[in-house]
């Protein structure tokens, strides 16, 4: 597994992640069993950072994730996020809190529920529009101090709030939305301004929420409370105009003995060397095959094709934030 190092000057992690929330909530659910074998062999590939949140499954995920590396916590790189808001009673509804006693005690549930005496990388999971960006990292920042975390990311913030929170205290990592599908932060300044501070860039979604693989179940056949219910990108309008796109990848990819998965994630990596690929994978199977991604270079025909085929505006429809 090639290496990535998370901010100027800290700690090396897979270039490809785990991101764990499908685990819990949001996909097809899939046994603890099946769960806590991938992470395991996530770790065995070089998939060292591991990722989740306190929102995913309302806190159930951090669980899972605490009982996986219960018996190797020190192979993981270890990253969840606080500040993103569910409801019981309401799975549909999100809201943020950015205050800095919300988030102390936020990292301090975090800790509980994964049984460890401290957190790799803690992000904010959105900026709270009412709490200057100011309040918030200068209480992660203290977080810091108080040996509970030991590096801070954001996510999905714009390229001024970056330059804001990094002033406050180092930010290693930013995670946003990257894929084929989604190429937002090549225009929009946020990942020239991470490039600029040193910060790693953690690329969620990079598979396009199971598109880019050409395994997507039709709309109609997803779960009822499966997240992409919720996407444009799947709707009926979208989703043949965007499935031939995919179509040609899987083109590329197979004169390449690649998977259309594979030859996404080395496009997602191939955007320089200080970019983490963070795919979702809740089985066995998905790991072995998104960490061979790792060992697949693209060429420059490639690199064109791909650049060409999926331009800015080229997929139909909205991602979701």
């Amino acid at each position: 597994m090639i290496e990535r190092r998370l901010g100027r000057d800290g700690t090396l992690v897979g270039a490809i992640a785990l991101g764990c929330m499908g685990m819990s909530e949001f996909y097809e659910s899939v046994p603890e069993s099946e769960a806590i074998a991938t992470i395991h062999r996530a770790l065995e590939l070089g998939m060292n950072l591991i990722d989740t949140s306190d929102m995913y499954g309302r806190g159930e995920n951090e669980r899972l994730v605490g009982r996986a590396l219960s018996d190797r916590r020190e192979s993981a790189v270890l990253a969840t996020k606080g500040g993103f808001l569910r409801r019981d009673d309401d799975l549909a509804w999100r809201g943020v809190n950015g205050r800095p006693d919300y988030l102390k005690a936020a990292c301090d549930a975090s800790l509980a529920r994964l049984g460890v005496d401290h957190i790799d990388l803690y992000y904010l999971h959105r900026a709270d529009p009412g709490v200057p960006i100011e309040e918030s990292v200068g209480a992660l920042a203290e977080l810091v101090s108080a040996g509970k975390v030991r590096r801070l990311g954001l996510s999905e913030v714009d390229a001024p709030t970056l330059r804001r929170a990094a002033a406050v205290a180092p930010i290693a990592a930013l995670q946003s939305e990257y894929s084929l599908f989604t190429r937002d932060v090549e225009r929009n300044g946020v990942l020239e301004t991470a490039r600029g501070l040193g910060v790693t860039f953690v690329a969620y979604a990079p598979l396009g929420r199971g598109m880019l693989t050409r395994a997507t179940p039709a709309r109609n056949e997803l779960a009822e409370g499966d997240l992409r219910r919720r996407v444009p990108r799947f709707d009926e309008a979208n989703v043949a105009h965007n499935l031939r796109l995919v179509d040609s990848l899987a083109s590329i990819a197979r004169e390449r003995n690649a998977t259309p998965a594979q030859l996404a994630l080395a496009w997602v990596l191939d955007r320089g060397d200080d970019v983490v690929a963070l795919p979702g994978s809740q089985r066995v199977a998905h790991a072995d095959e998104n960490g061979a991604a790792a060992d697949l270079r693209l060429d420059a025909h490639a690199r064109t094709s791909l650049d060409l085929l999926f331009a800015p505006g080229a997929v139909a429809g909205e991602r979701i934030r």
